[in-house]
């Protein structure tokens, strides 16, 4: 187990399937960072309660590694540790429940769904929420908790200064006033994320997985069998968390029926309720504001279809009577009032509890890169697919289920590229499962060449993980995890979710084949002429030359560096074409850490993508030779793109767009006589990447259109 509070920067993410909202307004001035930019100012001291105290002086432990952002500046909010606030302050009353979270100011719905899911199971939430702190024995001033980072448990360390306005805390709070351990999570999972304002707005599964290690697949309501009933009920049997929402409407309004759009609930349960007239299907849902519920057929406050429910069976369902944000609805009024279901599926290790009666996956999971001439074989379009690294599943026993007549396995497959956000490299990812030629065979070229996979992802996503549900009758299978082109670099976790008995295992790649690029990878490539930028050894040591004291690289530091490194190429001249607003740019796009600036690991992040854009490799050209993509399309060698070279050049670099983005470069991104220098080319491809991503983050389900609030807006187009 790692503690963030030894790293400068907490790891941010994992989302999801990849739909954070880090992209859109994660980036956060600490007091620490603040101090590099006031060094002979005084520190901003975080305002005194009304009751003269300073809850910053009282000697208790104060987290100055918490990324405060712009809430130092804000007059009216107090500080406030939970005994100024509520003198009989608990960390916890009479145990934690999903009623003890209700949301404040912050469009963090996403998150708090998430929370009230977890509650449902104490294993989960003791694992997030650990025993054994309090406000009065060994208390300290800090608590702390636990969040899955990447196949690892990560403790996070604050205090327990909380916000508040007029006394009152303005985030979130639970319904038990003497209570503060969801407010204390809140505050825990913003610092993992990069402050409080980088909680706004995201979806649940992002939680879901940070809190419980799990895996989640999003689905549209619509594509899911018709016996939806029948569908939850062993998802559910399984300890899965659920969350839905429904996205068809404007930002949290409410349709006819109180359900409001774009916000996100919890699914708490699904049960068979006996009426005088038969039996009806109902499922539980929380809304994690506490109030505002479903107003339709049996609703808790007016539905009159409870009258004809006994007594004791309304106890058993412990249905109660007010609005508390948790309501009961028909199967089929949740079918057409909810659009989207994100599922997190639990594993035996993160769900297990003695005498439980959910059934949880048995868990495999193997950490696996993709390494350029060697593990990266692309998709199966190219020639080189069979590079990719394979993976064994064996599936024996079928699944416990009388209503499948194919005794069949069914299984989850996940795939999940790490690090890509702070490396600011998203790779199209995905995955197709083959049937194997043998027990313990590996697929060669010649195998893959006449099969057909029996199960693929649908195409490549840039997403943090990509999900597949399957079930295939007993057998030995290969699933084959891959980029969407060859030669890209990136490291992954493979899990698979398995009834018992079933596994997977790494597949041994034999011999290298004939002429194979493993086999004369580590020849160094033939360069016809002059490369356009300096070799990773020329890049570090410019790096070093021009960072400053600090060892970091703003903006300016950066126009010297680059204006180096493209001097000395085929390129030199048109480094006279870049210019500072360039390189701020480059900057605030690739800093993960909203310092504008960049450390080295920054710096690679950057590069990386600038080698990407100005050098490719095709897969029979990639031991020969390296194809310089904007010397490719200038033509006539000018050091400049005509406007008509500008489209093949972008689709080059993975980035095809229609003819009215590209009427619109012309206008934005040309010189006077419509070229685009190299320097200039760059700082398109940069933005026009950055935006893809930022709007890919959010439309996670695919529906072509995003919701973001007005300073999302702002800080998406202000800061880029």
């Amino acid at each position: 187990m790692s503690d963030s509070n030894e790293k400068k920067t907490p790891v941010a993410e994992i989302g999801t399937a990849e739909a954070t909202t880090e992209d859109l307004g994660s980036s956060f001035n600490s007091k620490r960072w603040l101090s590099s930019f006031t060094a002979d100012k005084p520190t901003p001291v975080l305002q005194k309660h009304g009751s003269g105290g300073n809850s910053m002086d009282d000697g208790l432990f104060v987290d100055y590694d918490f990324p405060m952002g712009d809430m130092i500046l804000q007059p009216a909010m107090e500080w406030r540790r939970p005994k100024d606030i509520c003198p009989s302050a608990q960390f916890i009353v009479d145990g934690a429940t999903r009623m003890d979270v209700c949301q404040g100011v912050l469009n963090d719905c996403w998150f708090l769904s998430a929370v009230a899911s977890l509650s449902l199971y104490r294993p989960l939430l003791e694992r997030v929420v650990p025993n054994g702190q309090s406000f009065q024995e060994g208390y300290n001033g800090s608590f702390y908790f636990q969040f899955w980072q990447y196949g690892e448990w990560e403790k996070v360390k604050v205090d327990d200064l909380l916000p508040t306005q007029k006394g009152k805390l303005i985030y979130l709070c639970s319904s038990e006033k003497r209570e503060f351990w969801s407010a204390l999570l809140e505050k825990a999972y913003a610092k993992l994320k990069g402050g409080y304002r980088a909680l706004n707005m995201g979806f649940p599964h992002e939680a879901m997985v940070d809190m419980t290690g799990g895996i989640t697949e999003v689905l549209t309501v619509a594509s899911l069998p018709k016996d939806l009933a029948a569908f939850l009920k062993p998802i559910l049997a399984k300890g899965a968390l659920i969350n839905c929402a429904n996205c068809q409407g404007p930002l949290e309004e409410r349709n006819e029926f109180g359900i409001l759009f774009r916000h996100a609930y919890s699914v708490t349960g699904l049960e068979n309720v006996k009426t005088k007239y038969g039996t009806v299907e109902l499922v539980r849902v929380h809304n994690p504001w506490g109030k505002m519920e479903w107003e339709g057929p049996w609703s808790d406050m007016n539905g009159p279809e409870w009258s004809h429910v006994r007594e004791e069976e309304q106890k058993r369902l412990d249905r109660v009577q007010k609005e508390d944000g948790e309501f009961w609805m028909a199967v089929s009024d949740f079918r057409q009032n909810f659009e989207s279901m994100e599922v997190c599926h639990l594993s035996e290790e993160t769900l297990s509890e003695p005498g439980a009666t959910q059934r949880p996956w048995n868990c495999t999971m193997h950490h696996g890169s993709w390494v350029p001439h060697i593990s990266a074989g692309g998709s199966p379009k190219g020639g080189w697919f069979w590079q990719n690294p394979q993976f064994h599943l064996t599936l024996l026993e079928e699944d416990d289920d009388p209503s499948d007549p194919e005794l069949t396995c069914s299984f989850l497959v996940a795939l999940m590229q790490k690090h890509q956000r702070l490396r600011g490299v998203h790779l199209g990812i995905g995955l197709d499962i083959y049937k194997a030629a043998s027990e313990c065979s590996y697929l060669s070229s010649l195998d893959l060449s006449l099969r057909r996979p029996l199960i693929s992802t649908q195409g490549y996503a840039q997403r943090t993980e990509v999900v597949i549900r399957g079930r295939l009758a007993p057998g030995h299978y290969v699933i084959i995890p891959s980029t969407a082109d060859t030669n890209q670099q990136g490291e992954f976790i493979l899990r698979v979710l398995t009834e018992k008995g079933n596994n997977a295992t790494p597949a041994e790649k034999p011999g290298t084949e004939v002429n194979s690029p493993t086999q004369i990878s580590l020849l160094q490539p033939s360069f016809p002429h002059l490369s356009a930028l300096p070799s990773p050894e020329a890049t570090r040591q410019l790096f070093k030359k021009h960072r400053n004291k600090k060892g970091e690289c703003r903006p300016l530091e950066l126009l010297n560096l680059l204006t180096e490194a493209i001097k000395g190429g085929v390129l030199g001249g048109s480094e006279k074409k870049l210019v500072l607003e360039h390189c701020k740019s480059f900057v605030v796009l690739t800093d993960s850490r909203g310092l504008a600036q960049l450390d080295w690991q920054g710096f690679q992040a950057l590069w990386d993508k600038i080698r990407k854009w100005t050098v490719r490799s095709k897969p029979y050209e990639a031991i020969c030779q390296w194809k310089d993509i904007f010397l490719t399309f200038d033509k006539n060698k000018s050091q400049l793109l005509e406007y008509p070279e500008v489209s093949p050049a972008l689709k080059a670099a993975g980035m095809g767009v229609d003819d009215f983005i590209l009427e619109l470069i012309g206008l934005r991104y040309t010189e006077p006589d419509m070229t685009v220098s190299y320097p200039g080319f760059l700082y398109l491809l940069m933005k026009l990447d950055s935006m893809i991503h930022k709007f890919q983050a959010y439309d996670i389900v695919g529906m072509g259109t995003i919701s973001v609030s007005y300073r999302q807006w702002l800080h998406m187009t202000m800061y880029n």
